[in-house]
């Protein structure tokens, strides 16, 4: 039994190092999830119009997209002497001109404000949650573009307390010593992917590489002003 006593010792050894690793690479990980998070916001800050605009021609585009797909298929399904109407159907909004003022105001800050809380470009780091960020954006244009200000606040306190967007994945590890040596060679594998990732991802290049990091904001202008154009042109028949 005395043997047995070095192998046991020599597992544990092996283990404690290995979460002496994990450890050391999460702090390393979070650090710089911290620093490209903070400068990301900074950059968002900057490009709050940028970004609103951008999102809601995308979102407006796709429509059309799905309006034309959709008349395509009425047309081949009414056969060859269907003839088309001309222009995009116009759907006409109901526009209460008693709104008051600061009504506009207060519905202007609140999608505002959570545009930028589940904009698909602050969830860059998670890619299982960009396709819901997109589908939450959309949601709140539409809430804000026809919806009053009693849904616009529900909206905006349910995305600000955390219902909207949550993360429920969680690790469960038996109590065993070969799942458990299992589990934190895994886990260091991940962590050190996740690491990988992190420190390849292009606004942390730019925070590390540039001289003046805030210059990306003018690069970031031109690409989100070109985008608007092209989309602009895409969607002038319905502006």
């Amino acid at each position: 039994m005395v043997k047995q006593l070095p192998i046991q010792n020599n597992n544990e050894q092996e283990q404690q190092l290995l979460k002496a690793k994990i450890k050391a690479l999460q702090q390393e990980l979070a650090i710089i999830e911290q620093k490209t998070s903070a400068f990301e916001a900074v950059l968002r800050s900057h490009l709050i119009n940028e970004l609103i605009e951008e999102q809601e021609l995308t979102v407006l585009y796709k429509k059309l997209q799905q309006q034309k797909k959709e008349k395509r298929l009425a047309q081949k399904q009414r056969g060859k002497n269907y003839k088309e109407n001309q222009g995009l159907k116009v759907v006409n909004k109901v526009i209460n001109s008693n709104v008051g003022e600061d009504e506009k105001v207060e519905k202007k800050r609140l999608y505002r404000e959570a545009m930028l809380q589940v904009h698909p470009d602050k969830f860059s780091m998670n890619h299982n949650k960009i396709d819901l960020a997109t589908e939450i954006t959309t949601k709140l244009i539409e809430i804000y573009q026809t919806g009053n200000l009693n849904d616009l606040k529900a909206f905006h306190s349910q995305i600000f307390s955390g219902n909207v967007i949550r993360d429920n994945s969680k690790l469960s590890i038996e109590n065993t010593e070969l799942i458990v040596a299992n589990y934190l060679q895994i886990e260091l594998e991940r962590i050190m992917k996740q690491l990988e990732l992190a420190k390849a991802k292009h606004t942390y290049k730019v925070l590390t590489e540039y001289e003046n990091p805030l210059s990306f904001i003018n690069e970031l202008k031109d690409y989100y002003n070109d985008r608007i154009f092209k989309l602009k042109k895409r969607t002038r028949k319905a502006i």
